[in-house]
């Protein structure tokens, strides 16, 4: 079998940022996937499920109330490995369009205060696997360590 795209980009060399993961064609539209690394694969610890999952609930709520990209956002979701999310969106995209938008809604998290969205019983299917001081840390650091000044090696997969 031929190796999948996300296979193909070397995590060794592989450090936090946004990607561009994928372009896609469906229906004569353009779904753009990136890649929002949050941690160092290999080198740095990975995210808990708990933190992973609150951010979750924040970003697709944020995203889907977003008076510009809420009609434009396909998925929002974590990385099976635990190193950061995905982001699909419509529209042929690169990773410094959506900067603005990703420091506008890390901002958001790293600011959240009450109750996390659609974290109830009837709401969510493991509402209790939740952390949101975490969330809150680990969107700080995407932001400070990542967002904030981003540059061109941290928008572009290493080869």
């Amino acid at each position: 079998m031929e190796k999948i795209a996300s296979f193909t980009i070397d995590h060794i060399k592989l450090q936090p940022g946004v990607y561009v993961s994928r372009k896609d064609n469906v229906g004569g539209s353009v779904i753009t996937t990136f890649d929002l690394r949050m941690t160092s694969p290999n080198e740095e610890p990975v995210m808990n499920t708990a933190e992973m999952h609150t951010i979750e609930h924040l970003a697709a709520t944020y995203l889907r109330n977003h008076p510009v990209y809420k009609e434009k956002t396909i998925y929002f979701g974590p990385m099976g490995c635990r190193t950061g999310f995905y982001l699909l969106l419509a529209g042929d995209l690169s990773s410094k369009d959506i900067v603005p938008l990703m420091v506008e809604m890390w901002e958001f998290i790293r600011d959240f205060e009450g109750e996390v969205p659609g974290a109830s019983a009837k709401d969510c299917g493991n509402y209790l696997d939740m952390n949101l001081g975490m969330a809150k840390y680990l969107a700080k650091k995407y932001l400070d360590n990542v967002l904030y000044g981003i540059g061109e090696d941290r928008l572009i997969y290493p080869r």
